[in-house]
């Protein structure tokens, strides 16, 4: 099984040995989202289902929404129909990968784990990967699939709400971790949410610089470095990590993990949902 990163070799040996396995494309643009249709239909693994952000990964129905903000999370009944209607069950293996350095897979990552599917990896470097090592590519819609069952278990993971957060602000039994790009965290633009700014108290570690040049993460060492200067001595149990809409906060949940410290707390409604809660602080610099 593998849980959290999987390199495209490996992905390769799964699909040649006939492991039951899944593979979801959520290549995305945030800036353009009517992009991603025509990424997947361009080019794509070879049988892999498409993960579209804003229909299948986030809701805009209020009454289907766990979380506010910018892209809501589902609630986990409705993610788990649509699993199965993508043919997708609990038994297999599930890889997700995008063509955006990491920057929107681990979205379907971590909602997979919030379902409690632990087998589920992503591809380490995504699709330019993939294609280095030889996989092959397809074009076109997604290839028809039997529906299939997957069953809701306990979370794996931890997602924290907007009144936990404001609860526990300031305390040391929270550190809350930003993982936009530093102007956006200090307040000097925001091209997205109606206040710039950030959580007071927030720590600031932007998601990009878990990875390298090329799209991989960085090795456990390097990461297990960087993230202690950014701990400086508090618990890992008090983590909670956002951005600007729950999406590229993942990263770093996952580098933390790669890095030997376990799983940390996702706050998914992020500073969108925060800068549009009435009464809620918000700092700069």
């Amino acid at each position: 099984m593998y849980s959290l990163l999987i390199n495209a070799r490996e992905l390769q040996q799964l699909q040649q040995q006939g492991t039951a396995c899944a593979v979801l494309d959520c290549s995305f643009d945030l800036m353009k989202p009517e992009l991603a249709d025509g990424f997947f239909e361009a080019a794509h693994i070879a049988g892999a289902r498409h993960a579209h952000l804003d229909k299948h990964l986030s809701t805009h129905h209020p009454d289907q929404a766990v979380n506010g903000g910018r892209h809501p999370l589902p609630q986990r009944d409705i993610v788990a129909q649509w699993l199965g209607s993508m043919g997708i069950h609990n038994d297999m293996q599930i890889v997700v990968y995008d063509r955006n350095k990491g920057h929107y897979c681990g979205r379907l990552w971590w909602m997979l784990k919030w379902l409690g599917h632990d087998a589920v990896a992503v591809l380490d470097g995504g699709l330019q990967a993939w294609e280095a090592a030889g996989g092959s590519l397809a074009s076109g819609p997604a290839p028809a699939v039997m529906p299939a069952q997957f069953e809701l278990k306990a979370p794996l993971r931890q997602l924290v709400l907007t009144a936990k957060v404001a609860t526990e602000l300031g305390k040391p039994t929270q550190t809350i971790i930003d993982a936009r790009a530093g102007a956006r965290y200090r307040g000097e633009v925001e091209p997205l949410d109606p206040v710039a700014g950030h959580i007071p108290g927030a720590l600031n570690r932007p998601f990009t610089e878990n990875f390298t040049e090329d799209g991989f993460f960085k090795s456990a060492a390097v990461l297990k470095t960087e993230w202690d200067k950014v701990l400086a001595g508090r618990t890992v149990s008090s983590v909670v990590h956002h951005c600007g809409s729950g999406v590229t906060a993942v990263p770093n949940l996952i580098a933390m993990e790669l890095a030997g410290f376990g799983p940390t707390a996702l706050y998914a409604g992020s500073w969108s949902e925060w800068s549009r809660t009435p009464g809620l602080a918000c700092a700069q610099g």
